[in-house]
């Protein structure tokens, strides 16, 4: 910090006094009235917890640099600090008081959490075991092993100066025994806390024998304050140095610090006595004056030439520094009164306003329209930007409110999709998404997971089950009603898991509105200086509002699984014409058509090889379906020729399969049914293996061993048509705009009115339950006794400074 020798009036070191002028004494008397003032207004500060700009000093330094010596000598007596061994672990904040009536020492605690000091106290020792049974009380309290809370002292004496310390935890590389390993990065960053606000100066402790180019701390007050503007730099323990300059260059070298500080920063330079026995307080005075001019009289005579008086003489020795101290702080005070001034009047018109709402609140207690106005208001609020939030917002911010893909299945305790083996990593899975952004992401998750899955395979027994039941009831889809049941049923089974997951992690999403909604409308009241039906304080009724919101989206769920459920149980029903709608739309030659040539060619025949007895090839599927009319001759060509005519055709040409025998495994009978039937020849066939043909030819058994065709590959990959027919239906036609209109219809329409049925449809005692209880009563008066008590100390406050101001 650039210094100047100061000229203003400073506090007498001994009881002796000179002859002043009188403007010299009314100086003095403004200076102590600012003094007081802001003494006061610290003392305030700390038992409310206000953040006033007020002028402090305060001390930083690694441990055993000379921090409490140094408070030690500003106080003008010995009380041990440096013993007690908190090395400290909370700040404590010295306001030294100037009062030439202390002869003796006269120091007073403030009491935790209050304004009010307590009892003087007068012993050295009981000061030292005050400070640290405090200190070990708190750490032992937060389970911490620092704490920014500080300690007030208050010390009135006739040989200390009008001056307020900060003390701040020494710095340190390495924790003491018992101590978490992080102390150290502890005490740094609460240090660094206490230093940042640029009301506060500096002043930076390092023992003379560290260079400034290995300074350990230095680099750390340079990110606090980067051109020591406010800081003071003082190098302790002097005299161990001193030894080591016999010329004239050597010395003005040292003491000028110049290329490490820059050319306006000019540190002091103190040593204080190193005899720790018990001595009087006029004896520890004596030598610390007495070490002063011992260090002078060495610079002046032990140095061969001396040194730079002029330009060093005014930063060297205690007396210089706290002189400084004492004047630099003052002058601090002086300029900050007409701000603290303004300031002060702010906080008590704030405080005021606050009090009256307060007793307002208090008074409504037992108003009960004026609480279900207030009530009614916050909720459509709340509800309001639950409709912002669903239709597109980024405030509050993401970052802080949003989650992930993963947060939202692992807070939600659902983890991952049911029946999916493949991990599911929607689009900006790892962005952190709140509201319709959030929902619209879970949706895109439900459909690539729905597409994920195929139908599964069926076992031959399975298959045979089905095909047989339906074959056995006659007409002539039999496979294709078989592969779609095979179908129905695997939908059923993987489909309505997903569809519930869907829903349950969709509720999820906007059962974390809530909260980001609350945070919204805070902020919106404290950025427009308004409230929208305060409900401040009310626990009881916000627990029920949290709870309505919270059923009403858990109805919602319930209500969009039952209606996708409906829709899954619709598209897998057997009246459904989801399998059908290629037949009715594409054309008869159009390889959608697949299954449907298939029936053609097994119109008559009900036993099929379900059997594993390989892929017959491709001539043998061919001769099989020698005798079917082409799908292009389907077509009428002439007048007159009906769909009769085109059945008693189809009728005349049907296949059966001949009895197997060893030079054609497999091979199939032809016979005509119709009006002219026949039984084929048999040659030297097995006749056990011949096939029985009834009269209509409409039941025909085989032996099992083989087929024209293998009927299980081909149930199968039509079972995996209709599935995939299901699954595109079901998810692109029904399940989104189903949970699109289910969810978020209902929260941005109709959300306010759902929660004012819940919360408001009731009579006035039960309504009032929400609201009086004695122990929110108490919570509301014990806030008003605060409240005014801040209130009496803010005026007295600024009826002081407003008294300080005029004599400015």
């Amino acid at each position: 910090m650039a210094t100047a020798t100061p000229t203003p009036t400073k506090t007498p070191v001994d009881k002796s006094r000179g002859s002043h002028s009188h403007h010299q004494e009314d100086d003095s008397s403004s200076s102590r009235s600012r003094f007081e003032a802001y003494n006061r207004l610290q003392a305030m500060a700390v038992a409310f917890g206000e953040k006033l700009p007020i002028p402090e000093i305060v001390a930083l330094g690694g441990q055993s640099d000379g921090k409490s010596s140094l408070l030690e000598a500003l106080l003008g007596f010995r009380f041990n600090v440096r013993e007690v061994e908190m090395g400290t672990r909370r700040p404590l904040i010295l306001q030294m008081v100037h009062d030439p009536s202390a002869l003796e020492p006269r120091c007073h605690f403030q009491e935790e959490d209050s304004e009010e000091y307590g009892s003087p106290v007068v012993s050295a020792s009981t000061i030292a075991d005050v400070i640290k049974s405090r200190t070990e009380a708190l750490l032992k309290k937060t389970k911490t092993s620092v704490s920014p809370k500080p300690i007030v002292m208050r010390a009135e004496f006739a040989h200390c100066p009008n001056l307020t310390i900060i003390d701040t935890p020494g710095f340190v590389l390495k924790a003491k025994k018992g101590e978490p390993e992080n102390t150290p990065q502890e005490i740094l960053s609460m240090v660094k806390s206490l230093a940042s606000p640029p009301h506060r100066i500096l002043l930076f402790l390092q023992q003379s024998s560290v260079e400034w180019c290995s300074s350990l701390w230095l680099d750390s007050i340079r990110e606090i304050d980067p051109t020591f503007r406010r800081t003071v730099i003082v190098v302790s323990k002097f005299d161990n140095r001193l030894k080591e300059f016999s010329d004239r260059w050597e010395v003005d070298r040292y003491l000028s610090a110049s290329g490490y500080l820059g050319e306006t920063t000019r540190p002091f330079f103190v040593a204080l006595p190193k005899d720790r026995s018990t001595v009087s307080n006029d004896e520890f005075r004596r030598q610390i004056s007495q070490v002063d001019s011992e260090v002078l009289g060495y610079l002046h005579d032990g140095i061969k030439g001396g040194y730079d008086e002029e330009k060093f003489k005014p930063h060297i020795g205690f007396c210089s520094l706290r002189e400084y101290l004492e004047s630099e702080l003052q002058k601090r005070y002086k300029e900050a009164a007409p701000a603290t001034l303004a300031l002060l009047e702010q906080r008590c018109s704030e405080v005021n306003i606050e009090l009256e709402r307060l007793d307002s609140k208090i008074q409504a207690t037992s108003d009960v329209s004026h609480l279900r106005k207030s009530a009614m208001m916050h909720a459509a609020s709340i509800s309001n930007h639950v409709g912002v939030l669903i239709d597109g917002a980024a405030d509050p911010a993401p970052e802080q409110w949003g989650k992930t893909t993963e947060e939202e299945r692992s807070e939600s305790g659902i983890g991952s999709w049911p029946g999916v083996t493949v991990d599911i990593k929607p689009a900006n899975a790892i962005l952190r998404l709140y509201g319709g952004a959030a929902f619209e992401r879970v949706m895109h998750e439900f459909r690539c997971a729905a597409y994920s899955i195929e139908c599964p395979p069926v076992s031959r027994e399975k298959e045979a089950n089905i095909l047989l039941a339906h074959a056995g009831r006659g007409g002539g889809r039999g496979v294709a009603e078989a592969a779609a049941e095979i179908a129905r049923t695997a939908a059923r089974s993987w489909l309505a898991p997903l569809l519930d997951t869907a829903c349950d992690r969709l509720a999820f999403v906007l059962g974390n509105l809530f909260d980001i909604a609350i945070e919204r409308n805070r902020s919106r009241e404290s950025e427009y200086g308004r409230k929208t039906g305060d409900m401040e304080g009310y626990v009881g009724f916000h627990a029920a509002l949290r709870h309505a919101y919270n059923s009403i989206i858990k109805d919602l769920a319930k209500q969009c699984k039952q209606l996708v459920r409906h829709h899954l149980d619709s598209v897998t029903s057997p009246y459904s014409q989801v399998f059908y709608e290629n037949d009715f739309h594409g054309s008869f030659g159009s390889s959608a058509n697949s299954y449907f040539r298939h029936n053609q060619a097994s119109a008559g025949s009900i036993w099929f090889e379900l059997s594993d007895c390989g892929q017959v090839s491709h001539d043998e599927r061919m001769r099989d379906q020698e005798n079917i009319p082409p799908e292009n001759n389907a077509r009428q060509k002439t007048p007159g020729k009906g769909m009769e005519a085109r059945d008693v055709h189809r009728e005349s040409q049907m296949t059966v399969p001949e009895t197997p025998s060893p030079d054609q495994p497999c091979d199939g009978v032809k016979v005509d049914v119709g009006p002219r039937k026949r039984i084929a020849r048999i040659g030297n066939r097995n006749p056990e293996q011949l096939m029985k043909v009834h009269n209509g030819g409409s039941l025909l058994f085989g032996n099992g061993d083989c087929g024209s065709r293998s009927a299980y590959t081909e149930i199968c990959s039509l079972a995996a048509q209709h599935f995939a027919r299901i699954r595109e239906v079901l998810v692109e036609r029904s399940v989104t705009s189903t949970l699109n209109s289910g969810f978020l219809t209902p929260c941005r329409d109709r959300l306010v009115v759902e929660l004012g049925l819940d919360l408001f449809a009731v009579n006035d005692e039960k309504f009032m339950d929400m609201f009086v209880s004695p122990a929110a009563i108490e919570v509301l008066q014990h806030k008003r006794q605060s409240l005014q008590n801040r209130q009496k100390v803010l005026q007295s406050c600024l009826t002081e400074f407003k008294n300080i101001a005029r004599s400015l």
